[in-house]
């Protein structure tokens, strides 16, 4: 099975670094947090993946043409300005049957084997992990498993949010369409619609490094051995 890692984003909001590295190849203790979110599949026996880049794209082809992995890993130039929704769908032609999906900055101890159990028991076209948020993140609003509503986020919020770590069935890239558009907006938004997107809520460790201060904190983890997703 694949795993496509949306990983084009400016992550403008940690520029610090993101002036010479593309998010993603941002290192969290020795290792890029994408490095470490491809470590954590394969550790479930996942070794086939899709890097979905765009900004600063050879700096990531580059790094994983000289890693040596137990995986494969292709590195698609997806487009500088493409937004999440548009880079998933530029893939369509590699996604053929069910595929993992999740962000190039978030990091989990998710367990994707019972993930992928829950997405084929609930036969919807997407499912989503919905984890408990820092304030800054789109809520969900669940019932039975399924999203009734999806609000991209609020100022102030309880409950679930999306967290990433996605499974998606290919008939879902047909709800994009062909406008430049965030995953996170009408793709998701029809998808609940039709009530074809359901939520595996997972309560334990999820963290987004959006901000050179969530870099720290993850930092810290690593430095205290103390990183959920390692163990």
């Amino acid at each position: 099975m694949k795993v496509v890692i949306l990983a084009g984003g400016k992550g403008t909001r940690i520029s610090e670094y993101t002036k010479i590295l593309p998010k993603p190849m941002i290192k969290i203790g020795t290792k890029p947090i994408l490095e470490h979110i491809i470590n954590y599949y394969i550790k479930f026996g996942f070794k086939d993946f899709i890097i979905a880049s765009g900004y600063k794209h050879n700096i990531i082809k580059e790094y994983f043409k000289k890693k040596n992995f137990s995986a494969k890993i292709n590195v698609i130039d997806t487009g500088v300005e493409t937004l999440t929704g548009s880079r998933l769908k530029s893939l369509s032609n590699e996604l053929n049957e069910t595929f993992m999906l999740t962000y190039g900055d978030g990091l989990s101890n998710v367990n994707l084997k019972k993930l992928l159990r829950f997405h084929k028991s609930n036969k919807k076209l997407i499912t989503l992990t919905a984890v408990h948020p820092p304030a800054r993140f789109g809520e969900l609003s669940i019932a039975k498993d399924v999203v009734t509503n999806f609000e991209e986020k609020p100022q102030l919020q309880k409950g679930w949010i999306n967290g990433g770590f996605f499974v998606v069935e290919p008939e879902f890239l047909k709800l994009i369409g062909n406008k430049n558009v965030m995953l996170e907006r009408s793709p998701l938004a029809k998808a609940v619609k039709t009530k074809n997107l359901a939520a595996y809520k997972h309560s334990d460790f999820w963290f987004c490094m959006d901000t050179l201060r969530d870099k720290k904190v993850l930092d810290i983890m690593i430095n205290n051995k103390k990183s959920p997703w390692l163990k």
